[in-house]
Parts: structure tokens; C-alpha cells; sequence
């Protein structure tokens, strides 16, 4: 069992070894924090933490390092959230409020986000299988082709071009837009695909293919995984930090760029109940074992719409990374919120 100053001790060596990415020995506790106690206690304590398999020697004769488990005890008993500064809120707020539409939200959050932590950014774009579809509209471009354009709860907007496999006349585009937009708008995108079989049966004969080839592109729009990518920013912080990761810097930086692990990863995520969740070093998927993932939930229209967050070594600052999505997620919230009503 590891007594309560034991965890104390923990938390003094996360601290430090965070600030210095040097192993911390008891001498050094002693001399940094207030125990009252000698630096042979200290040790002692040390020990239980070490057989508790919370900290470890790196080398032979040095202080110790917290393992994954000792990170992991550290974020769910001992650090408290620290909160950003009213300075820090404001441009948080100033910065994201010069948006220009939804793809310039996202950019300007994983920017603001990596400055903030100094960590690769991430933010998962609003997920079409969480959204509600806001409006439909198809637009006539030549005789024959037509552009299908979404337009979800989140803000998010999804364009297909069609096409039609037949001549369109008069104003026949917009008639099927219209039949489509009654069918599913206001409606959760997965229980669009009955609506739609719906408008298909009853398509005006004249207008039967181009309708039924407007639906196949409004399904494949609506599907729950389509378009569904990261915004990522400041993946130069990874380099600079590659001592933390023990030459794996390439196996990170080929997920950040494929993104399919770390969309995974974020899914996963969603079921914790927690407004910030982590993952931390063997919690992690394969190649990225020695990096830890904090991420925070946001909505659109009233339901969660995707998550950001920032990814870095396992020694990172748990305390401020957190405080930092958590501030970006609830105002991302907000704007996409503003924007819906």
C-alpha cells in the first residue's frame, strides 16, 4: 500500500521531472518540497512507489522517472486542473471569434491549441453521424449535372456533384432539393436512409434517374464516416521533443499523418463519461507507446459534434494541457452553438 505522502511524493516527482526531464532523487524532494520529513524517508517512500511499479530508475544510481502507471495515478488522484488565465481566456476568445467559416474555426483551434501547450494539436472536424442535417439544396450546373450541397447542424457542409444520367429541365433540380430537404431535414443522419427511399419511390417519372443518382450521393454524404479527417498543427514540437520518445518520432508522425489510428483512438474516447479524457503511453495504440493524448468533447446543436485535443511524450504537463482542450472545446462549443441558432 502506498501512503498518502507516498502519492505526494508521486506527484513531486511528476512535477519535477516534467519541469527539468531529469530523474528526480530524495535529496532533491526534500530540498523542493515541504515533507518536514529527512531525505531517508523520502526514500523510503520511494521504495513502496517503486515496488508499486508507479516510478523507476532509469539508470543505475540515478533518481527515479514516473512509469505509465504512475503518470496514470497522477491524472485521475493527485493534479488538479490548473485554469487558464482571464488574459489566456480572452484570446482564446478573440482569436477563435475572427473565424471565418467552419474550416477556419477548426485551423485557428489546433494553432491556438498548440501554442497554448506546445504539443501537436488535433481536432476531429464535426462527425456526420453525430449531426443533425440542417438543409439540403441541389443546384443545376449543365443539363445533365447537377451539385448536391448538406448542410449539417455542426455547420459542416458536404458537396457532391451528380451525374443526373438524364436531361434536367425548367426547375426540376430544385423540386428534387425541395423533396429531399422536406424528407430529412431536422433529422439525425442516421435515420436519414428510410426518409430517402421514401422521395426515391416517389420521384416524378420524368425526373426518376436523376433523383434516384441525387439520393445515392445524399447517402454517401450522410454515411457515418464520410469525410470524417483531423485538423493537425504544430507536429514541429514532436521533432523538437524527440529526446521523450526514444527514436519512435517516425512511427508518431506517420499516425498524425495517416490519422485512421488516431480517428480510432478519438471514437474510443468517446465513451468516456469524462469532459477531459487521456490515454497515456501502453494505453495507447501500437508505435504509440510513448506519447499520451488528451482530448476534450464539443458540441454543435445542442449534442457532442467531435473531440480536440493535443498529443505529445508522456512527459508532458498534464495539469495545463488539460485546462488548455477543456477551455478550447467549451469555447468551440459556443461558437458552433452561436452559429447553429
Amino acid at each position: 500500500m502506498v501512503t498518502d505522502r507516498g502519492l505526494q511524493v508521486l506527484r513531486a516527482i511528476v512535477q519535477d521531472y516534467v519541469a527539468s526531464s531529469e530523474p528526480v532523487g530524495s535529496k532533491t524532494i526534500v530540498e523542493r518540497h515541504s515533507f518536514g520529513v529527512s531525505a531517508a524517508t523520502i526514500r523510503g517512500d520511494m521504495a513502496m512507489l517503486e515496488e508499486a511499479e508507479l516510478i523507476v530508475a532509469p539508470h543505475t544510481s540515478s533518481g527515479r522517472i514516473p512509469t505509465d502507471k504512475g503518470y496514470r495515478v497522477y491524472v485521475d488522484r493527485l493534479q488538479g486542473m490548473q485554469p487558464l488565465s482571464p488574459a489566456q481566456r480572452q484570446a482564446i476568445a478573440r482569436f477563435l471569434d475572427e473565424a471565418d467559416d467552419l474550416d477556419d474555426v477548426m485551423a485557428r483551434s489546433v494553432r491556438l491549441l498548440s501554442q497554448l501547450t506546445n504539443q501537436v494539436a488535433l481536432a476531429q472536424y464535426p462527425s456526420v453521424a453525430k449531426a443533425r442535417v440542417r438543409r439540403v439544396e441541389v443546384v443545376q450546373l449543365a443539363a445533365s449535372r447537377l451539385l448536391l450541397v448538406v448542410i449539417l447542424d455542426s455547420g459542416r457542409v458536404e458537396q457532391r456533384m451528380v451525374d443526373a444520367g438524364q436531361q434536367v429541365e425548367g426547375d426540376a433540380a430544385q423540386a428534387i432539393g425541395r423533396a429531399l430537404d422536406v424528407a430529412v431535414a431536422g433529422k439525425p443522419t442516421t435515420d436519414a436512409e428510410e426518409s430517402l427511399v421514401a422521395v426515391v419511390e416517389g420521384a416524378d417519372p420524368a425526373v426518376a434517374t436523376a433523383t434516384a443518382r441525387v439520393v445515392v450521393a445524399l447517402g454517401e454524404a450522410l454515411a457515418p464516416t464520410a469525410g470524417d479527417r483531423l485538423v493537425i498543427a504544430g507536429a514541429s514540437h514532436l521533432v523538437r521533443g524527440r529526446h521523450d520518445l526514444s527514436g519512435s518520432v517516425t512511427l508518431v508522425l506517420e499516425a498524425i499523418e495517416e490519422q485512421v489510428t488516431l480517428l480510432r483512438l478519438f471514437g474510443e474516447m468517446d465513451a468516456e463519461a469524462s469532459a477531459v479524457a487521456t490515454r497515456i503511453g501502453r494505453e495507447m495504440a501500437d508505435g504509440l507507446e510513448q506519447t499520451s493524448i488528451v482530448t476534450g468533447a464539443y458540441g454543435a446543436g445542442g449534442h457532442e459534434a467531435g473531440r480536440v485535443g493535443v498529443l505529445g511524450p508522456t512527459r508532458m504537463d498534464y495539469a495545463s494541457n488539460m485546462a488548455a482542450v477543456r477551455a478550447v472545446a467549451r469555447y468551440l462549443t459556443r461558437l458552433l452553438d452561436d452559429e447553429e441558432r
